[in-house]
Protein backbone atom coordinates (compact mmCIF):
# COMPACT_ATOMS: atom_id res chain seq x y z
CA UNK A 1 0.00 0.00 0.00
CA UNK A 2 1.27 3.48 -0.91
CA UNK A 3 0.20 7.00 0.07
CA UNK A 4 -0.14 10.18 -1.94
CA UNK A 5 -1.81 13.49 -1.11
CA UNK A 6 -4.03 15.13 -3.74
CA UNK A 7 -5.28 18.71 -3.65
CA UNK A 8 -8.03 19.60 -6.07
CA UNK A 9 -9.94 22.48 -4.51
CA UNK A 10 -12.49 21.81 -1.79
CA UNK A 11 -11.59 18.47 -0.24
CA UNK A 12 -15.19 17.29 0.15
CA UNK A 13 -15.64 16.58 -3.55
CA UNK A 14 -12.10 15.35 -4.10
CA UNK A 15 -12.52 12.77 -1.33
CA UNK A 16 -15.91 11.62 -2.61
CA UNK A 17 -14.58 11.24 -6.17
CA UNK A 18 -11.29 9.55 -5.27
CA UNK A 19 -12.75 7.08 -2.77
CA UNK A 20 -14.52 5.21 -5.59
CA UNK A 21 -11.54 4.81 -7.92
CA UNK A 22 -10.13 1.37 -8.67
CA UNK A 23 -7.12 0.65 -6.49
CA UNK A 24 -7.91 3.32 -3.90
CA UNK A 25 -8.18 1.56 -0.56
CA UNK A 26 -8.72 4.44 1.86
CA UNK A 27 -9.14 8.21 1.84
CA UNK A 28 -8.78 10.87 4.51
CA UNK A 29 -9.52 14.58 4.23
CA UNK A 30 -6.71 16.81 5.45
CA UNK A 31 -4.30 19.68 5.05
CA UNK A 32 -0.96 19.45 3.26
CA UNK A 33 2.16 21.54 3.71
CA UNK A 34 0.96 24.07 6.24
CA UNK A 35 3.08 25.01 9.23
CA UNK A 36 0.72 23.96 12.03
CA UNK A 37 0.13 20.56 13.58
CA UNK A 38 -3.48 21.44 14.40
CA UNK A 39 -6.68 22.45 12.63
CA UNK A 40 -7.32 24.97 15.42
CA UNK A 41 -4.81 27.56 14.15
CA UNK A 42 -5.34 30.38 11.68
CA UNK A 43 -4.62 29.70 8.02
CA UNK A 44 -0.98 28.60 7.83
CA UNK A 45 -0.36 28.06 4.11
CA UNK A 46 -1.87 24.59 3.78
CA UNK A 47 -3.67 23.16 0.75
CA UNK A 48 -6.88 21.24 1.34
CA UNK A 49 -6.09 17.69 0.26
CA UNK A 50 -7.07 14.07 0.41
CA UNK A 51 -4.64 11.41 1.61
CA UNK A 52 -5.03 8.34 -0.56
CA UNK A 53 -3.88 4.90 0.38
CA UNK A 54 -3.67 2.99 -2.87
CA UNK A 55 -2.52 -0.29 -4.35
CA UNK A 56 -0.01 0.60 -7.08
CA UNK A 57 -0.61 -2.75 -8.78
CA UNK A 58 -4.19 -1.58 -9.44
CA UNK A 59 -3.77 2.17 -10.01
CA UNK A 60 -0.63 4.12 -10.89
CA UNK A 61 0.30 7.68 -10.02
CA UNK A 62 -0.09 8.49 -13.72
CA UNK A 63 -3.65 7.16 -13.64
CA UNK A 64 -4.37 9.13 -10.46
CA UNK A 65 -3.17 12.25 -12.28
CA UNK A 66 -5.55 11.50 -15.14
CA UNK A 67 -8.41 11.15 -12.67
CA UNK A 68 -7.44 14.41 -10.94
CA UNK A 69 -7.42 16.27 -14.25
CA UNK A 70 -11.00 15.09 -14.84
CA UNK A 71 -12.27 17.04 -11.82
CA UNK A 72 -10.14 20.21 -11.77
CA UNK A 73 -9.41 23.21 -13.92
CA UNK A 74 -5.65 22.62 -14.16
CA UNK A 75 -4.98 26.22 -15.27
CA UNK A 76 -6.70 27.87 -12.33
CA UNK A 77 -4.52 29.39 -9.61
CA UNK A 78 -5.91 29.21 -6.07
CA UNK A 79 -9.44 28.54 -7.28
CA UNK A 80 -11.71 25.63 -8.15
CA UNK A 81 -15.36 26.37 -8.85
CA UNK A 82 -16.68 28.93 -6.37
CA UNK A 83 -13.90 28.19 -3.87
CA UNK A 84 -11.24 30.89 -3.96
CA UNK A 85 -8.06 31.18 -1.93
CA UNK A 86 -4.60 29.69 -1.54
CA UNK A 87 -5.96 26.70 0.39
CA UNK A 88 -7.91 25.67 -2.74
CA UNK A 89 -4.82 25.38 -4.94
CA UNK A 90 -4.23 22.15 -6.81
CA UNK A 91 -1.29 19.90 -6.14
CA UNK A 92 0.27 16.52 -5.64
CA UNK A 93 2.30 15.91 -2.50
CA UNK A 94 4.19 12.82 -1.46
CA UNK A 95 7.02 11.56 0.68
CA UNK A 96 8.04 9.39 -2.30
CA UNK A 97 10.39 10.92 -4.86
CA UNK A 98 9.11 8.38 -7.38
CA UNK A 99 5.52 9.59 -6.95
CA UNK A 100 6.63 13.18 -7.50
CA UNK A 101 8.68 12.22 -10.57
CA UNK A 102 5.71 10.36 -12.05
CA UNK A 103 3.32 13.24 -11.36
CA UNK A 104 5.71 15.77 -12.89
CA UNK A 105 6.30 13.50 -15.92
CA UNK A 106 2.52 13.39 -16.47
CA UNK A 107 2.39 17.20 -16.53
CA UNK A 108 5.55 17.55 -18.63
CA UNK A 109 4.15 15.17 -21.29
CA UNK A 110 1.08 17.35 -21.85
CA UNK A 111 0.98 19.84 -24.71
CA UNK A 112 -0.54 22.43 -22.35
CA UNK A 113 2.18 21.94 -19.68
CA UNK A 114 3.17 25.63 -19.68
CA UNK A 115 -0.33 26.65 -18.54
CA UNK A 116 -0.78 24.02 -15.81
CA UNK A 117 -0.97 25.39 -12.26
CA UNK A 118 -0.86 22.05 -10.41
CA UNK A 119 2.06 22.05 -7.98
CA UNK A 120 4.12 18.92 -7.42
CA UNK A 121 5.98 19.07 -4.12
CA UNK A 122 7.32 16.89 -1.34
CA UNK A 123 4.96 16.47 1.59
CA UNK A 124 6.45 18.31 4.56
CA UNK A 125 3.42 18.41 6.84
CA UNK A 126 0.02 16.74 6.96
CA UNK A 127 -2.84 17.31 9.40
CA UNK A 128 -6.07 15.30 9.16
CA UNK A 129 -9.21 17.41 8.92
CA UNK A 130 -11.71 17.46 11.76
CA UNK A 131 -14.37 14.71 11.80
CA UNK A 132 -17.03 17.05 10.39
CA UNK A 133 -15.05 17.21 7.11
CA UNK A 134 -14.38 13.48 6.78
CA UNK A 135 -16.55 11.78 4.14
CA UNK A 136 -18.68 14.93 4.07
CA UNK A 137 -20.45 14.32 0.75
CA UNK A 138 -21.14 10.69 1.65
CA UNK A 139 -22.94 11.88 4.76
CA UNK A 140 -24.44 15.06 3.24
CA UNK A 141 -24.76 14.46 -0.52
CA UNK A 142 -26.54 17.77 -1.14
CA UNK A 143 -23.69 19.95 0.20
CA UNK A 144 -21.87 22.18 -2.26
CA UNK A 145 -19.26 20.63 -4.51
CA UNK A 146 -17.33 22.20 -7.39
CA UNK A 147 -17.21 18.86 -9.21
CA UNK A 148 -20.18 18.26 -11.56
CA UNK A 149 -22.43 15.48 -10.26
CA UNK A 150 -21.95 13.32 -13.35
CA UNK A 151 -18.19 13.29 -12.69
CA UNK A 152 -18.58 12.96 -8.95
CA UNK A 153 -20.46 9.69 -9.40
CA UNK A 154 -18.69 8.43 -12.54
CA UNK A 155 -16.65 5.70 -10.81
CA UNK A 156 -19.00 4.71 -8.01
CA UNK A 157 -18.70 1.04 -7.20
Amino acid sequence: MEQIYIAGGCLWGVQEFMRHLPGVLKTEAGRANGSSSSTKSDYDGYAECVRLEFDSSEVTVTQLMTYLFEIIDPYSVNRQGEDVGEKYRTGIYSESDLHLEQAQAYIDAREDREKIAVEVKPLVNYVPSDDEHQDRLTRFPNDYCHIPLELLHKYRK
